[in-house]
């Protein structure tokens, strides 16, 4: 009688993988009023399927996500998704203010 060695291992390693994407998980939730520059930021990440920055760090293996230059705004400028399609965005503002309380702001 033998053990599927490959099976066993393959379920802890899909174990660890979701603790370290839950290692950082919110102990809040709000919903912003008004637009600023971090509901456009939360709205972007949002948008790809991503709870914020924190977690598409988590997934992807980055250090941060790519940004226009400060001179433009600093709004973020491209996100992979979870299946590998990519997000580009604009300079400008692309949260519609019908939108702005859709967002959700997490704490830590």
């Amino acid at each position: 009688m033998s053990l599927n060695p490959v099976s066993s291992k393959k379920g802890v390693r899909e174990d660890m993988s979701q603790l370290s994407i839950d290692n950082r998980t919110p102990k809040s939730m709000v919903r912003p009023k008004t637009w600023d520059e971090g509901v456009e930021d939360a709205y972007r990440f949002q948008l790809a399927g991503y709870r914020d920055e924190t977690e598409y760090c988590a997934v992807k293996n980055v250090d941060a996500a790519e940004r226009w230059p400060d001179a433009d705004g600093g709004f973020i400028k491209k996100l992979q998704r979870k299946d590998g399609c990519f997000y580009y965005y604009d300079r400008a503002r692309e949260c519609p203010d019908k939108d702005v309380m859709k967002v959700k702001i997490y704490a830590y």
